[in-house]
């Protein structure tokens, strides 16, 4: 398996914001991937619920029990997986979809907390993913936030340097309780 993440420490802003999760309460980590995120959240007495396209990554890991893998297209048309379920928290990094955005906001239970970070226009010059279908507009997840009834914890649009030179969008946000 060549898949890096599956070492890997979970994404600072994860870090940062993971204190703020209710504790114990259960985390959707969307677009998993390797499980970096997974694997971290469930470390720290979380249930996961894991969920991504290819689960092979997932499931050749040696994950804790309470982490529950879950494979579906998000992408594919169709219906939102989660419907009629919430969560204390939901982790997204790298990756957007911005048709999931509204079922993200819905999934979150009162007093959940979103934690978001991906790639925003101006990558492109640092490379991949450099589609603008694939890269955050200034301010989007500001304004995502803001019509969804988010509370704004934090946020951050700018150029970071790691784990690799990139423009990035990061968002903490807190359902209504």
């Amino acid at each position: 398996m060549t898949d890096t993440t599956l070492n890997s420490p979970p994404a600072p802003w994860v870090a940062q914001w993971a204190p703020a999760l209710v504790l114990g309460g259960t985390i959707l980590d969307l677009a998993a991937g390797g499980g970096r995120h997974t694997h971290y959240l469930s470390a720290r007495g979380h249930p996961v619920v894991a969920v991504d396209r290819d689960v092979t990554a997932l499931q050749a890991r040696n994950l804790p029990r309470g982490v529950e893998i879950r494979s579906a297209d998000l992408e594919d048309g169709t219906p939102w997986p989660f419907a009629g379920q919430t969560f204390a928290g939901i982790v997204v990094t790298n990756y957007l979809h911005r048709p999931l955005l509204p079922q993200l906001a819905a999934a979150l239970e009162p007093g959940g907390l979103l934690i978001y970070e991906t790639f925003a226009l101006g990558n492109e010059r640092f490379g991949s993913p450099s589609n603008p279908a694939f890269l955050l507009r200034p301010g989007e997840l500001l304004a995502f936030a803001e019509t969804s009834g988010l509370t704004v914890l934090g946020y951050f649009n700018g150029e970071a340097s790691q784990p690799r030179p990139a423009v990035i969008q990061r968002l903490a946000a807190r359902a209504p309780i």
